[in-house]
């Protein structure tokens, strides 16, 4: 008598581990290198497109920059900064699971040197010592309001350079209130996204303009 082979159970859909995907850089030293990125709600890199003309925007200001990158997630600024030259980045990230695998995409690149990631609140680490940058990446959560505080605390306690760029991504629908000493440089609209990129102009003790 023939007897059935137990039958493995196979894990419903829910169950199923998170294998998540990857990231792929698109310009500079590390161009076209792909990196692993965590499967997590709200993980969401900046698309190919949008990046690339970002940077074209920033390609003078880029080589030599001390560059944040705010609600880093998967890193996809920060490191195309690096890639393209910056001196130094900075990672800010609240989620420690992710933090880690930023970490350890730095690690593959072999950029620690130049890198730290901080797992923070971004308000909180806003308000903490400042080490004025050249170049910010501010891409909060979609619609909680983020922007607008996180843009204050920038001015305000000292992260920016006198000329730094300030890139700004969100809902299309939402226009920000930024500092006064911020003008709008380019602007792109992705889908449902708006990136905006600003230009922060303050006088020099000369009371020359920039």
């Amino acid at each position: 008598m023939n007897r059935r082979r137990p039958s493995r159970q196979r894990p419903m859909p829910s169950q199923a581990p998170r294998r998540g995907g990857q990231l792929r850089l698109i310009g500079g030293d590390f161009k076209r290198r792909r990196l692993p990125v965590l499967d997590s709600p709200g993980l969401r890199p900046t698309p190919d497109r949008v990046r690339e003309t970002l940077f074209n925007w920033l390609a003078t200001a880029t080589p030599g920059a001390r560059a944040l990158d705010l609600f880093a997630g998967t890193g996809a600024l920060g490191l195309e900064a690096l890639s393209r030259g910056a001196a130094e980045a900075c990672f800010v990230e609240r989620d420690t699971r992710v933090a880690r695998q930023l970490t350890s995409n730095l690690a593959t690149l072999d950029v620690t040197a130049r890198s730290r990631v901080i797992t923070a609140d971004v308000l909180a680490f806003l308000a903490g010592e400042p080490h004025p940058c050249s170049l910010v990446f501010l891409d909060p959560p979609f619609r909680q309001g983020l922007v607008e505080p996180c843009c204050a605390r920038l001015e305000q306690h000292g992260w920016l350079t006198d000329e730094a760029f300030v890139y700004v991504e969100m809902e299309s629908k939402a226009v920000p209130t930024v500092p006064a000493s911020w003008a709008l440089h380019r602007e792109l609209r992705a889908g449902d996204t708006t990136a905006r990129l600003y230009r922060r102009c303050v006088e020099s003790a000369n009371g020359d303009a920039c």
